[in-house]
């Protein structure tokens, strides 16, 4: 056909036009699915495929380090867990609000004013779940104080009865409140109430009050560590783990290509108490523990297939790793099994010694994440707020996320340059405080031990007490912090502390009145 119409060839010339910018214009890549696996007291040598000793099998965990990146110099921001959470899920250091765990009916960890990672994802579009352990706090509606006292652990306690709440009411300042559009838990294994929460409300009341002498059920190692307070009538802990991976897999069934989902999915395990289910009894050659993480990377397992299942895993980033360092249990459990929950490096739980914080770390995200890559970049827990909105093409709120620094950089989606995290705080309660920049470890204190250590471990392990105020370590040849150099380098002493002052002087709860 010839158009003689200089009108006609105008037309065609714009539709020719717009057809090629249309074939020229690439489809904008849809943001990835997030899932944060978050396990609970997990050692950084629990993990098989990092500590060439273990006596537990994670066949699970390995594969996923196999398909994705496996960090070894990775940590929590505390050597407990609310504060831990807490840094997470906010990109903040911890100790800018507080230093302790939530305790059981305790208030929210957060301020009002905090932006956390849920919060904005859901905002740029995201579907957000969190399933499993909170212990964050909420904001309780008490009908009464604790009307109940018990002696326990050698001293009084007050307990809640189950009419000094009101079960009745939402209750708010949890999940719900902090970005996710959906939650199911028991809040925390081993604290009050033992019952289900869906969203924020109770599916059903407790009427019991839960003591030590009248669980029901017994424990395969350790005690139950549970406090006491309110239950619902007939409530089995040994049914609390398989029904958090019910529920995540439920979760991830019900999602679907248009929308991009984020899970938080925080295990309940291998915290106290430590009951393997039955069927993985004597999976592990570290006892009932081993099989507990035995039966938490086979959760993992559960979740991966979930998503290869429902054809979500080709752009599901997953994100493995844990609160903080193993529990003290892990000192008998290495005499009696040859099994070091911490690996090679010093401490436990609580401690800010390396192996209060130092934890697994693990990403796989297929297609940009090369398969089998190891890196030593110095990580941090509060850095997972950065990258994550980042990699989803999410600009982060003024404000937010003020301690977070990118740590997959090379898959910036962005065109400025990043900074990148050079120096990281240690810390778990008030009274010691330590340093990372480099390799130089500095501890403001003659130990970094919160976790009583028993003489046979610290004489089987060729550890020494040292006769110093602060203590200076190089990590690179020395990981295991056997060897203190703070009389060698005074300079460096003093580099270390001002770090410690500067970061403190951008905000510290401890200074607020």
């Amino acid at each position: 056909m010839v158009y003689k119409d200089p009108l006609s060839k105008f037309f065609l010339l714009m539709v020719m036009v717009a057809s090629i910018a249309s074939c020229d214009k690439k489809p904008r890549e849809r943001p990835p699915n997030i899932v944060i696996i978050y396990a609970d007291d997990m050692g950084y040598g629990d993990l098989h495929i990092q500590n060439p000793d273990s006596k537990i099998p994670t066949p699970h965990l390995d594969q996923l380090a196999r398909e994705g990146m496996r960090f070894t110099d990775a940590h929590s921001s505390s050597g407990v867990c609310s504060p831990s959470r807490y840094a997470l899920l906010t990109g903040t250091y911890h100790w800018r609000r507080q230093h302790g765990i939530v305790d059981s009916f305790g208030k929210p960890f957060f301020n009002e004013s905090d932006i956390t990672l849920p919060q904005v994802l859901r905002d740029g579009g995201y579907r957000t779940a969190c399933i499993g352990k909170w212990h964050l706090g909420w904001d309780w509606v008490f009908e009464n104080p604790p009307s109940g006292k018990t002696n326990q652990w050698g001293r009084e306690m007050s307990v809640y009865h189950p009419e000094d709440i009101n079960w009745d009411l939402p209750v708010r300042g949890g999940p719900v409140d902090r970005g996710f559009d959906y939650y199911f838990g028991d809040g925390t294994i081993n604290f009050p109430p033992y019952a289900w929460m869906e969203n924020d409300r109770f599916l059903e009341a407790p009427t019991e009050v839960m003591y030590l002498d009248s669980v029901g059920f017994e424990v395969k190692e350790g005690q139950w560590e549970f406090r006491p307070g309110p239950k619902v009538k007939g409530w089995n802990p040994y049914e609390v783990l398989p029904t958090l991976a019910e529920k995540a897999v439920e979760w991830i069934k019900g999602q679907d290509f248009d929308e991009p989902f984020f899970l938080y999915f925080p295990l309940t395990s291998p915290h106290a108490p430590i009951i393997p289910n039955e069927e993985f009894d004597g999976k592990s050659q570290a006892g009932a523990y081993g099989d507990f993480v035995y039966q938490s990377d086979w959760i993992v397992g559960q979740v991966l297939h979930a998503l290869r299942e429902n054809g979500l895993d080709e752009n599901t980033l997953v994100l493995f790793t844990s609160d903080n360092g193993p529990e003290h249990y892990a000192f008998p459990r290495a005499e009696a099994y040859g099994h070091f929950s911490m690996g090679e490096l010093r401490g436990l739980k609580r401690d800010i010694w390396e192996g209060g914080h130092r934890v697994p770390f693990i990403v796989k995200w297929p297609g940009r994440i090369a398969p089998g890559e190891v890196s030593d970049k110095l990580v941090s827990q509060i850095d997972i707020m950065a990258t994550l909105l980042d990699l989803a093409g999410i600009a982060l709120p003024t404000g937010a996320a003020p301690d977070s620094y990118h740590f997959l950089t090379e898959l910036s989606v962005g065109a400025r340059p990043l900074p990148q995290r050079t120096s990281l705080i240690h810390n778990t309660n008030e009274v010691r405080w330590a340093v990372r920049e480099g390799d130089w470890l500095y501890i403001t204190d003659s130990t970094g031990q919160h976790t009583n250590m028993p003489v046979s471990f610290f004489e089987r392990r060729g550890y020494t007490h040292f006769g110093t105020p602060e203590l200076l370590f190089n990590l690179s040849d020395d990981p295991g912090q056997f060897n203190n150099l703070s009389s060698m380098y005074p300079e460096r002493l003093k580099e270390m502390q001002s770090l410690i002052s500067e970061s403190k002087a951008k905000g510290y709860f401890s200074n607020r009145k």
